[in-house]
């Protein structure tokens, strides 16, 4: 099935036009005529260079670091195709910026993430596509429709390529991953265990306690984001002093600051498998370290969503 190209446009802005161009691929249609460009003051500008009149439109957009320069891009983005008459505008946020800011966790806190989701639908975004938010309460913030596409898919396809077997396990490296993870133990066939930790203060966490019989299993460390890496790593030094044999670690988002490629670096890591929801430069590249691409799985829920046809039926079974 590919799109209607006369009543279907996918444009990206500058956080990940790599994607954007694989997206494009999977629809058998070239990416839209637009250009973002920064002014000499810091201004960001948005030129569209083709008609989208009644037209669906898709922007592709990550809200990644540069997080707040991307963020504005895609506001820009969006207002600009309301103003030009599209017929819908749907954002695609592979990666969806200020997503762990979900909740006031001391007095006077910001919920940051739903200022953003004020910030798309007041610019005119009719629809929003992400991929494992960080909270999945995420979606109400919205007073739109949001189509939440889930990673692990991806991810187990490659590890059952890889041939695991019943001698792995999958690791939660926190309490409040234990669903991820839950559900890449029943894609692979696998048993499931937990790390209990505490994290004193952000970018920084204490393991606690291994729920789970880790000795002489391989063991696959699963989580939506890796930031600084520090929980990850930090849970596969736990690991190995638990008997494990060979140990990977997989994320949906490769946020990478910080000390992150460090601390990846001095891990027993036997491999690091993350999707491109993030482009990643060469300096951030590691030798054990496989991309995977999400174009086909956002592509697939792109088509289903512009033929008004069921984006859940994608993971069913």
């Amino acid at each position: 099935m590919k799109a209607s190209r006369w009543r279907m446009k996918l444009f990206t802005g500058n956080a990940n036009p790599c994607l954007a161009e694989e997206i494009a691929k999977y629809l058998g249609m070239p990416v839209g005529d637009a250009k973002v460009r920064r002014f000499s003051d810091g201004e960001i500008g948005c030129a569209i260079d083709e008609s989208v009149r009644g037209v669906d439109v898709f922007v592709v957009q990550p809200t990644c670091g540069p997080v707040n320069d991307n963020l504005m891009e895609l506001l820009i983005m969006i207002d600009a195709f309301r103003r030009a008459s599209a017929s819908r505008i749907n954002a695609v946020v592979p990666y969806y910026g200020y997503a762990r800011q979900d909740r006031k966790s001391k007095a006077r806190d910001p919920i940051t993430a739903k200022l953003v989701s004020n910030l798309m639908v007041e610019a005119g975004a009719n629809r929003v596509v992400a991929v494992d938010l960080h909270a999945t309460q995420i979606q109400g913030f919205f007073d739109i429709p949001v189509d939440h596409l889930p990673g692990v898919p991806t991810i187990a396809e490659y590890f059952k390529s890889k041939g695991i077997n019943q001698n792995a396990v999958v690791l939660s490296p926190d309490v409040g991953g234990v669903t991820r993870a839950r559900d890449l133990a029943a894609k692979l066939g696998t048993p499931l265990a937990i790390v209990d930790k505490r994290r004193p203060e952000p970018n920084k966490s204490e393991v606690m306690n291994v729920i789970g019989d880790v000795e002489n299993k391989d063991v696959i460390i699963i989580d939506d984001i890796i930031d600084t890496a520090g929980t990850v790593c930090q849970s596969a030094r736990v690991m190995k002093e638990k008997g494990a044999q060979k140990i990977y670690c997989c994320c949906t988002h490769p946020v990478f600051s910080g000390p992150a490629i460090k601390n990846l670096s001095e891990a027993p890591l036997e491999e690091i498998v993350v999707t491109n929801t993030i482009p990643l430069g060469e300096s951030k590249k590691q030798a054990n370290m496989t991309v995977l691409s999400i174009a086909p799985l956002i592509g697939e829920a792109i088509l289903r969503i512009h033929e008004d046809l069921s984006v859940s039926k994608l993971f069913e079974g």
